[in-house]
């Protein structure tokens, strides 16, 4: 029985399928150990000839399921690609859109190229491929090959781009300085055992790279990462917070096929400062009495009074012994310290309270002033110095101003009295005559006033021996020159 040459319906579904399977990379069967034999035809037929043609058509792709990478963009993804025993010599490539000579992004031949770079692990047989500076248009597909020989084994990869931040949700901690802090984060139970860690920032892309610890080395300086898998939580302790430490945090929890998982966490680390703090001056060799309230939940704990500059570098007074002595009163929820006799190395800064955590609000921090008794002052971080109270000052800064201002207005009062005195005499006074016709009238006066005197000496003497007691009253109320002068001046004023 003659076989019969392959009917032309099925040539043409063939070369149908062939040419689908090129366009979408997908699994193509090759037909080239077809023959058909025919007893009795002595040539080829259309057919068988067009049956030809359609098998040489290479079919250069073998599509091995579909790789999903997520990158961040402005950061980097890796694309790993594995392949089969027998090929580690091979040339390996990634390449985009139909995969054509120009759509070849980078070889193993040529390892670094642009932003592209490829590594081809042999032993564990598989090729890398590291695309840098992301950008939303490296979105899409691309495709891992193998060459070989006419028919290149071929592996599909999806890229997808999200933006490099993170989280919606942010969990804020407060803490101060000095003090340790504890920052949880969760995660699902399928990534128990999967890498912990935390970094700073809130890039997610590159909080690994700059992982601050992770659950490999649990310890790291002041930072330290507990796992607790049952709980499906891990804890990372800060020891000795400063204000530096202040900003934003990532927790990670790495996945090797997808993006690792974060939550956010906003620390903020505030000055080392009580709540309640006074200030109390004393005076060198008298007593003095120092009161420090705490909560009532801690009337049962222990009493400490310490003095240092900061409380971190504070030193604990013996307040049993010496000048020293501790009193509670759990009524007013305060205990008192009594010092006997200050001296001047008792300024300072004291710190009292009940809550060893010092937790704020349950402590008082105390600055102590000592005054000797020639009015010298020791305070917090100063020396031994005369103390001039500020009344004082002030007074001995205002008083010379003060009196040289109301010298001034004396001054300027007296003068314009003065002024005004010589205004009302400039007006009232006659017109003041000559001195020739002063001195003229002044001796016409005097002549006339002699003349008179001599006149009553001669009657006085003509008469003496009749009445002497008369004769001398009579002189005795006689005026003199001076008064005659004084009289006629003063008759002058009235005319």
């Amino acid at each position: 029985m003659e076989e019969s040459a392959i009917p032309s319906v099925l040539i043409v579904q063939l070369c149908t399928s062939l040419l689908i399977a090129l366009q979408d990379h997908s699994v193509c069967i090759i037909l080239s150990n077809l023959t058909f034999q025919s007893a009795k035809a002595k040539m080829w037929s259309l057919q068988n000839l067009l049956f030809i043609l359609c098998i040489a058509l290479r079919c250069v792709t073998s599509a091995v399921g579909v790789i999903h990478v997520t990158g961040y963009v402005g950061g980097e993804v890796n694309v790993s690609c594995s392949y089969n025993e027998g090929y580690e010599s091979y040339e390996k490539y990634l390449c985009k859109n139909g995969c054509g000579s120009d759509d070849v992004l980078i070889t193993t031949s040529n390892s670094v190229k642009n932003k592209y770079r490829i590594h081809d692990d042999k032993t564990a047989r598989i090729f890398t491929t590291t695309i840098s500076d992301l950008q939303s248009v490296d979105a899409g597909k691309y495709w891992c090959g193998v060459s070989k020989n006419w028919n290149d084994i071929y592996t599909e990869v999806d890229l997808k781009l999200v933006s490099d931040s993170c989280c919606d949700t942010v969990t804020k901690v407060q803490s101060y300085e000095g003090h340790s802090e504890s920052v949880s984060c969760q995660y699902e139970s399928q990534y128990q055992n999967s890498l912990k860690y935390i970094c700073r920032g809130n890039r997610p892309s590159t909080c690994l790279q700059q992982a601050l610890i992770t659950s490999d080395t649990k310890q790291n300086g002041r930072f330290r990462l507990d796992d607790d898998k049952v709980l499906g939580t891990f804890t990372v302790n800060i020891n000795s917070l400063t204000h530096n430490d202040s900003g934003s945090y990532l927790c990670g929890v790495q996945r090797n096929s997808e993006l690792d998982v974060f939550s956010a966490v906003e620390l903020k680390v505030e000055e080392w400062c009580c709540v309640k703090s006074t200030k109390i001056n004393g005076t060198a060799g008298h007593p003095l009495t120092l009161q420090c309230p705490y909560p009532p939940q801690y009337r049962h704990n222990s009493k400490f009074l310490c003095k240092g500059d900061h409380r971190n570098n504070c030193t604990k007074m013996a307040v049993s012994q010496r000048r020293f002595t501790l009193q509670d009163n759990a009524t007013s929820s305060s205990f008192m310290i009594k010092i006997t006799a200050l001296e001047a190395d008792d300024a300072g800064t004291y710190w009292c309270g009940t809550d060893s955590q010092w937790r704020v609000g349950n402590y008082t921090k105390i600055e102590l002033s000592v005054f000797l008794q020639h009015t010298s002052t020791v305070t917090p971080g100063t020396t031994v110095g005369t103390r001039i109270p500020d009344a004082a000052l002030y007074v001995v800064y205002t008083a010379p101003v003060a009196l040289l201002l109301m010298c001034v207005l004396v001054i300027v009062y007296k003068y314009r009295c003065l002024k005004e005195a010589d205004e009302t005499t400039s007006k009232h006074k006659p017109k003041a005559k000559s001195s020739k016709e002063v001195m003229g009238a002044t001796g016409s006066r005097i002549y006339g006033n002699q003349e008179s005197v001599l006149t009553y000496k001669k009657q006085r003497a003509c008469s003496h021996h009749e009445d002497p007691g008369r004769n001398e009253e009579v002189y005795a109320n006689m005026p003199t020159t001076e008064e005659i002068y004084c009289n006629e001046s003063f008759h002058n004023r009235k005319t």
